[in-house]
């Protein structure tokens, strides 16, 4: 699988479960643990997917990108998700044409496989928030769970995949261990290659 077949697989899993549901939930109500809405949550995902993309085209090695993406206010959430596939889409793109050597900045130097992996996860676990607001039953897909922990969370403990995830970053339960308050995952990895 390539690395932008993974954020592409992850985009159809999300938008599949959350566009039926874009005109008749309240999108105003918080995304399950979080303070965003719904509304809020889904243009976050939108946010990182597009500044993903802008890393591994430009390639800086020490900083992000000084742009921002605006999802104006008054979009409905069928247009915000449609901005949240635009996004995807040019990470995805991005990725594919990205040669393995390259390197670009998330807190050191950060390989194409390890954007891939922060764009899926930005994906699923926004998306879990968001139906947890929206009072729908979904699980991320454990297969991309599985690529994720791989890439970002090399010290997870076994279990089920996605309940493994959620655990890791503070949103579930995990028999015999305490709940997580703080987190963070590793994405940068490597030297930066010279040039």
């Amino acid at each position: 699988m390539r690395n932008g077949d993974a954020v592409r697989t992850a985009l159809d899993a999300s938008l599949e479960v959350l566009t039926p549901h874009a005109g008749d939930h309240d999108w105003d109500r918080p995304a399950g643990p979080l303070e965003w809405s719904c509304h809020e949550t889904a243009a976050h995902i939108a946010h990182d997917l597009l500044a993903y993309a802008g890393q591994v085209a430009a390639r800086p090695r020490d900083r992000y990108l000084r742009f921002d993406l605006t999802v104006e206010p008054e979009a409905d959430p069928a247009q915000v998700l449609t901005v949240v596939r635009a996004a995807g889409q040019l990470l995805a793109t991005v990725l594919d044409a990205a040669p393995p050597e390259l390197r670009a900045y998330h807190h050191g130097p950060c390989d194409p496989p390890g954007f891939a992996a922060m764009g899926v996860a930005e994906t699923l676990l926004h998306t879990h928030d968001i139906t947890r607001g929206l009072d729908l039953a979904w699980q991320p897909p454990a297969d991309l769970c599985a690529f994720v922990l791989d890439r970002l969370f090399p010290d997870a403990p076994g279990g089920e995949a996605a309940e493994v995830l959620l655990w890791c970053t503070g949103r579930g339960e995990l028999e015999g261990r305490p709940r997580r308050t703080s987190w963070n995952w590793r994405a940068a990895r490597g030297e930066w290659p010279q040039e």
